[in-house]
Protein backbone atom coordinates (compact mmCIF):
# COMPACT_ATOMS: atom_id res chain seq x y z
CA UNK A 1 0.00 0.00 0.00
CA UNK A 2 1.11 3.50 -0.77
CA UNK A 3 1.71 6.25 2.01
CA UNK A 4 1.85 8.86 -0.96
CA UNK A 5 -1.73 10.30 -2.96
CA UNK A 6 -0.63 10.39 -6.61
CA UNK A 7 0.02 13.57 -6.72
CA UNK A 8 2.33 13.37 -4.32
CA UNK A 9 4.33 10.40 -5.89
CA UNK A 10 4.41 12.22 -8.96
CA UNK A 11 6.40 14.91 -7.54
CA UNK A 12 8.39 12.43 -6.26
CA UNK A 13 9.21 10.66 -9.21
CA UNK A 14 9.63 13.93 -11.00
CA UNK A 15 12.35 15.28 -9.44
CA UNK A 16 14.74 11.94 -9.83
CA UNK A 17 16.88 12.54 -12.44
CA UNK A 18 17.93 9.92 -15.12
CA UNK A 19 20.56 11.53 -17.07
CA UNK A 20 23.59 13.91 -15.97
CA UNK A 21 23.87 12.82 -12.50
CA UNK A 22 27.15 13.58 -10.76
CA UNK A 23 28.30 10.00 -10.31
CA UNK A 24 27.70 9.55 -14.31
CA UNK A 25 29.59 13.35 -15.02
CA UNK A 26 32.68 11.96 -12.77
CA UNK A 27 32.63 8.74 -14.99
CA UNK A 28 32.78 10.37 -18.49
CA UNK A 29 35.37 13.04 -17.44
CA UNK A 30 37.28 10.27 -16.42
CA UNK A 31 36.54 8.32 -19.83
CA UNK A 32 37.22 11.38 -21.87
CA UNK A 33 40.10 12.57 -19.86
CA UNK A 34 41.61 9.04 -21.41
CA UNK A 35 40.28 9.53 -24.99
CA UNK A 36 37.95 6.48 -24.43
CA UNK A 37 35.14 7.17 -26.89
CA UNK A 38 32.07 6.11 -25.62
CA UNK A 39 27.88 6.59 -26.64
CA UNK A 40 25.64 8.23 -24.24
CA UNK A 41 22.29 6.59 -23.51
CA UNK A 42 22.13 4.05 -26.62
CA UNK A 43 18.62 2.89 -27.42
CA UNK A 44 19.03 -0.18 -29.01
CA UNK A 45 20.42 -1.79 -26.13
CA UNK A 46 17.95 -3.10 -23.97
CA UNK A 47 17.95 -1.28 -20.58
CA UNK A 48 18.69 1.88 -22.00
CA UNK A 49 22.66 2.35 -20.67
CA UNK A 50 23.93 5.03 -19.46
CA UNK A 51 27.68 4.81 -21.47
CA UNK A 52 28.31 2.03 -24.07
CA UNK A 53 32.11 1.70 -25.34
CA UNK A 54 31.44 0.03 -28.73
CA UNK A 55 35.69 -0.60 -28.85
CA UNK A 56 35.67 -2.69 -25.42
CA UNK A 57 31.80 -4.13 -26.18
CA UNK A 58 30.84 -2.80 -22.80
CA UNK A 59 28.17 -1.39 -21.40
CA UNK A 60 27.74 0.78 -18.14
CA UNK A 61 24.82 1.50 -16.33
Amino acid sequence: MDKLTQEQRHRCMYAIKSKNTKPELLVRKFLFGRGVLYRLNHLRLPGYPDLVLHKNKTVIS
